[in-house]
C-alpha cells in the first residue's frame, strides 16, 4: 500500500487516539507530510516480512515535551536533514524508516523523512501506542542497542551518541532536547531487518488508518462510539476496549519537569453520581483511578476523547470546562510480557502497585 494525501486525516486522527496523550499534536507534521506527498508522491507502506533479514532500518520522530511542540513548530527539512546527516555519520544507507510510535506527530514525522528519499516506512511502530522514554520501546526491549544515533535541532545543530545503554541514551536525549528548546529530531536504534522483525509491533501504522476512519465515519457521541470501536479492536493486537468515563474536566495542570509533561488532570462526572477520576500524566496518560481505585494503568492504553465528537485530545490540548469521555484499551500482548513489564509497568513511573490487565480490572 501507498500512503496518499487522503489517508493523511485519518492517520492523524487513528494516531493520536493511540498515543494515549502523547507523541506530539499532529497538526503541523501533517501540514508537512501533505507537502511531502506533493512534492515527491505517495509513500510506500511495506509490512516487516517483506523487508530483507540484511536491510538497514533506522527509527526518525521526535524527543522532547509535548507542550513546546505546539510553539517550537518543525519545519519541512528536519526529518529529511535528519536522515541525511544519520547516514552520513554511520557511512551506511538506509533502507527502510521506521517510528518510535504509533503517536500523534510521530507517527508523520518518519513519512517525511522517507518521501523525499523514496524510501519505504515499515508498517509498525516501537511502542503500538505512545510511552515517554526510549527504554520503554520494543526495539530496546528486545534488545536493540539504541546507538549510533544522531539529534538535530531546529537551528540545525547536529549531536551524535554513542552507548550501549538506552537508559543512559534516554538520559543524554533528553538532556539534549531541553538544551535545544525542548524539542529535536532523532535517528535511533538502528537494526537490520531481522532485528526488527523480531522487536516491532507489528501493524500499527495501517491500523490507525483504519481506527481514523472510524473515527471520522462514526463522528459524534463518545457514547455511540464504543460499539464501532470494540468491533475494530476486536480484531486487532490490541485487547478489549471499554468506556470507563465521562464528565468535564475541572483541573489539569502540568509542568515541563525533566524534558517531560508531567501533572494531572482531574474529570467530574456530568451528575456528580461517580467520584471524579483523576488521570497521571508524564507525557502520555498513564494512570486513571477514583479516589485510591484504579480504573486502568500503564501500559494498557487510557484514551480522552470530546465527549460530542469523540475527537482525542492530547494531553497538551486538554482544558479546564472541556466535556470528554474517557476510553481505556487493552495494549498489544507484547507489553505484558515479563521483559516488557521490568520497564513500562505502574512501579517504573513512580506508582506503588503493580500492572493489572484491564480485563482483570
Amino acid at each position: 500500500m501507498k500512503i496518499e494525501l487522503k489517508h493523511l486525516e485519518d492517520l492523524a486522527l487513528g494516531s493520536v487516539f493511540l498515543a494515549t496523550g502523547g507523541g506530539g499534536d499532529p497538526y503541523v507534521p501533517r501540514l508537512i507530510a501533505e507537502q511531502a506527498i506533493k512534492q515527491f508522491g505517495p509513500i510506500e507502506v511495506i509490512d516487516p516480512s517483506e523487508l530483507n533479514d540484511d536491510a538497514y532500518v533506522v527509527a526518525i520522530g521526535s524527543v522532547g515535551a509535548p507542550t513546546v511542540s505546539l510553539e517550537l513548530l518543525p519545519s519541512v527539512e528536519d526529518a529529511a536533514n535528519t536522515l541525511a546527516a544519520f547516514e552520513k555519520h554511520v557511512g551506511k544507507t538506509v533502507d527502510a524508516v521506521a517510528s518510535f510510535e504509533i503517536g500523534g506527530g510521530n507517527s508523520l514525522i518518519p513519512l517525511v523523512a522517507a518521501a523525499g528519499r523514496g524510501l519505504p516506512v515499515i508498517d509498525g511502530d516501537g511502542m503500538g501506542r505512545a510511552l515517554p522514554e526510549a527504554q520503554m520501546m520494543s526495539y530496546a526491549i528486545a534488545g536493540v542497542k539504541p546507538t549510533p544515533a544522531l539529534a538535530y535541532d531546529y537551528a540545525g545543530n547536529i549531536a551524535t551518541f554513542s552507548t550501549n545503554s538506552t537508559e543512559v541514551y534516554e538520559r543524554h536525549i533528553r538532556s539534549l532536547a531541553m538544551a535545544a528548546g525542548g524539542m529535536i529530531t532523532t535517528a535511533e536504534h538502528p537494526m537490520s531487518g531481522r532485528e526488527l522483525k523480531d522487536s516491532i509491533i507489528p501493524g500499527t501504522l495501517l491500523f490507525s488508518i483504519k481506527l481514523g476512519q472510524t473515527l471520522r465515519e462514526n463522528r459524534g457521541l463518545a457514547t455511540d462510539m464504543l460499539a464501532p470501536l470494540q468491533a475494530l479492536f476486536k480484531d486487532s493486537i490490541y485487547g478489549e476496549c471499554r468506556l470507563i468515563y465521562t464528565g468535564k474536566v475541572i483541573d489539569k495542570a502540568t509542568r515541563i519537569v525533566g524534558g517531560y509533561d508531567i501533572g494531572e488532570a482531574t474529570i467530574e462526572s456530568f451528575d456528580s453520581s461517580d467520584s471524579p477520576l483523576s488521570v497521571s500524566i508524564k507525557n502520555e496518560y498513564l494512570l486513571a483511578r477514583k479516589g485510591e481505585k484504579v480504573v486502568t494503568s500503564v501500559p494498557d492504553l487510557i484514551v480522552i476523547v470530546d465527549y460530542e465528537t469523540s475527537t482525542p485530545i492530547n494531553a497538551e490540548r486538554l482544558r479546564y470546562g472541556q466535556r470528554v469521555a474517557v476510553f481505556a484499551v487493552g495494549c498489544p500482548q507484547f507489553y505484558r510480557s515479563e521483559q516488557a513489564l521490568k520497564v513500562v509497568s505502574p512501579r517504573c513511573f513512580g506508582f506503588d502497585f503493580d500492572y493489572v490487565a484491564l480485563e482483570d480490572i
